[in-house]
């Protein structure tokens, strides 16, 4: 039995007991936090002279010393004219390069910036400038997140795709051979510009790519938005300001109404994932043949046709989502280089598998997804449904 308890020097949350003779102790820790870890998302033309501004008012507090990491492509483009002007201000910078490509997302590739950074004597008081496309702000925020045990970071977005996805949000990762996307962390930025201007220096690859993820946030969230890329699509493409503007606008709004709701993905935020079980997959499986968005485009369709077959979408709607698709330059089906029994076992490294079973995430019609119960959105699917999708694409 208990003989007695009391407060070991009166320190507030530590017990000690003694039982049967026996010397015990148990401490609580309290650690109970309250973090803010909201952020601007600034939607502009030529924004390299904001960032220098908002650096100078104290976006990074009394930070005096950044790393700007970016890509082989970038750095001519963007990287290197942000770190003339930070450096002009006053500023300690370097350029830290690696190759562009989803290639690059790995292990190894923030192992190099972080060792980068400490050869160039980099401590906790710095802050990273993440300058590029998804790869680099999912990279470069990972980083960022477990340098010095965290230093802020901020995404200057230079594609349509990071604009519509990667760089909102404060998802973090690397890809390994066995899976994408699974090792990371939630680690919000300081803030995010999106810069519509240089999506002008992009190929047209790499437009049409950066088209799924914003078609993908009509399809799961807002039927207006849908029908606006349905009468927009050749402005867009002609890098019309308003059209442009609004087309960011609407995936900000989109993808940050879901991320306030669910920051972490306990639920309501795998709707993000609608299409990626079977993109990412192909993705992999093509040896990055494909771009990120191309894959998601099949994906989308995937999920489609598998909604269709259970009842969720008409037949006309998936007609009109792989119209649409292909008006943005995407691809719609599975490339005949690709194994298909290889895709099928691919899809098990998704991170919404859950006890061995996969999990897709549905379309309902156009503009909304289904929901499979209390702030549940993505169900189980046996392998062979998935396969006879797959199959028949």
């Amino acid at each position: 039995m208990v003989g007695y308890v009391y407060d070991f020097y009166n320190a507030p949350g530590i017990k000690y007991f003694i039982q049967e003779g026996k010397n015990m102790s148990t401490y609580n820790v309290k650690l109970v936090k309250t973090v803010d870890d909201s952020y601007d998302i600034e939607i502009g033309f030529g924004l390299t002279d904001k960032l220098v501004s908002d650096l100078k008012a104290g976006l990074a507090g009394s930070i005096t010393k950044f790393a700007i990491v970016t890509d082989s492509n970038v750095k001519p483009v963007y990287a290197d004219e942000i770190y003339g002007k930070i450096t002009e201000a006053g500023y300690k910078g370097d350029i830290i390069v690696f190759p562009a490509g989803e290639k690059s997302k790995t292990r190894a590739t923030k192992e190099f910036i972080e060792d980068t950074m400490l050869s160039k004597g980099y401590r906790r008081d710095c802050c990273i400038i993440a300058v590029g496309g998804g790869v680099v702000t999912d990279v470069a925020g990972f980083v960022a997140g477990t340098y010095g045990r965290g230093v802020p970071f901020i995404n200057y977005a230079t594609t349509l795709l990071a604009a519509a996805d990667a760089s909102i949000g404060g998802k973090t990762a690397v890809d390994t051979p066995l899976a994408t996307n699974l090792i990371g962390m939630f680690n919000q930025p300081r803030k995010v510009y999106i810069d519509i201007d240089a999506w002008k220096s992009l190929p047209k690859r790499e437009i049409y790519s950066g088209m799924a993820e914003t078609i993908k946030h009509a399809c799961l969230a807002d039927s207006r938005f849908y029908g606006f890329l349905e009468d927009n699509m050749d402005k867009i493409f002609a890098f019309d300001h308003d059209v442009c503007e609004h087309m960011a606008e609407c995936n900000c709004r989109i993808k940050y109404n879901v991320v306030m709701k669910d920051e972490r993905e306990s639920g309501l935020r795998e709707v993000l994932n609608l299409g990626h079980t079977v993109g990412r997959a192909i993705e992999t499986v093509s040896d990055y043949r494909l771009l990120h968005g191309e894959a998601v485009s099949i994906g989308l369709v995937a999920q489609a046709k598998l909604s269709s077959k259970l009842g969720y979408m008409t037949e006309d709607e998936v007609a009109s989502l792989v119209r649409l698709l292909k008006r943005a330059g995407l691809p719609t089906e599975i490339p005949d280089y690709i194994d298909r029994e290889a895709l099928v076992k691919k899809l098990y490294t998704d991170k919404k598998v859950r006890n061995g079973q996969l999990r897709f995430v549905l379309q309902k019609g156009i503009g909304d997804v289904v929901r499979f119960g209390e702030n549940v959105y993505a169900t189980p699917v046996s392998e062979d449904v998935a396969r006879e999708i797959i199959m028949a694409m």
